[in-house]
């Protein structure tokens, strides 16, 4: 009888630079990891698996813009879902710099002192406008441009389009922070998500029929309009009110979900609620029972 091993691939991570040669990397912050993004790392994976190595992602743990301009962006993805999506596609090591501590080098060093002298690449993959090194020194064109002189490959991707508009993280934001959720959701090739631990919240949607799990929305994630919306979570099919709550006066934002028919205890169990369509903007509604009647309207809607 034949023996069957089965091994769970695991990624590795680091946050500081090693020596690590012979691997295909790709290059980018690849906030959201969009199609955009998959291509350029599913690319690098492909030419390590052609090619008897392995592949890396180089990649920072926070936005360069966090410190070139000392604002802290609002994310697509929490830095731990976007390792997921690096382990799911394949990576074998992902690195997570420190943007600070090379953010003065030029390109040249960086490609030197960075790319080269750690990782000994036998290709670079990156998409179409990435750039790189101090005030933006360095582009595609020398990647390319470099190339036999430090013995790698360079492949430029080219832009990702949907319905004829580049695909990109700003276009994304954009679509998500005006409630367009199946444009941003078309680009991501995904759910926009949120995840969290489900916890007590008033209780008030029991008392009109519509219990709801309670969690609250990751901060350095990128704001969606106060709304209803139709949504799915790992629980089953729901709709989710995003807001204030004006018709309770409520006064800190919360994401409650109501999930179709569904009425388990749990309180303190991960949630993940994948956004589909935005229903309707939030308002406030002259009593429950005037609130209870729209929920039921917006529930025949998904």
């Amino acid at each position: 009888m034949a023996l069957f091993l089965y091994y769970h691939y695991f990624m590795q991570i680091y946050t500081e630079l090693n020596k690590n040669p012979n691997l295909s990397l790709a290059l980018g912050f690849f906030d959201g990891v969009h199609l955009g993004h998959k291509s350029v790392i599913e690319n690098a994976v492909d030419f390590a698996k052609q090619n008897n190595t392995r592949s890396a992602v180089i990649t920072f743990k926070d936005h360069p813009c966090c410190f070139l301009k000392g604002i802290s962006p609002k994310y697509i993805l929490t830095r731990k879902e976007r390792q997921e999506k690096f382990e799911e596609l394949g990576i074998d090591f992902l690195y997570e710099l420190d943007f600070e501590s090379i953010a003065g080098l030029t390109a040249e060093d960086y490609l030197k002192r960075v790319l080269v002298n750690n990782f000994m690449p036998s290709a670079i993959f990156t998409g179409w406008n990435h750039n790189f090194g101090y005030k933006k020194s360095g582009d595609t064109k020398f990647l390319r441009e470099n190339s036999k002189k430090f013995g790698y490959e360079y492949f430029e991707l080219p832009p990702q389009k949907c319905e004829g508009e580049i695909i990109s993280s700003t276009a994304i934001r954009k679509y998500l922070q005006a409630g367009k959720i199946e444009k941003a959701n078309q680009m991501l090739g995904f759910n926009f998500s949120i995840t969290g631990k489900v916890v007590e919240g008033n209780k008030i949607g029991r008392t009109i029929g519509f219990k709801t799990a309670n969690i609250e929305y990751p901060y350095e994630l990128i704001n969606i309009p106060y709304g209803v919306y139709s949504v799915i979570t790992n629980y089953g099919k729901a709709i989710s009110n995003y807001g204030l709550r004006p018709t309770i006066n409520g006064s800190k934002p919360v994401l409650e979900v109501h999930i179709l028919d569904f009425d388990k205890d749990i309180y303190g169990k991960t949630i993940k609620v994948g956004f589909l369509r935005m229903l309707r903007p939030e308002r406030k509604f002259n009593s429950l029972d005037e609130l209870k009647e729209q929920i039921k309207q917006d529930i025949s809607k998904i």
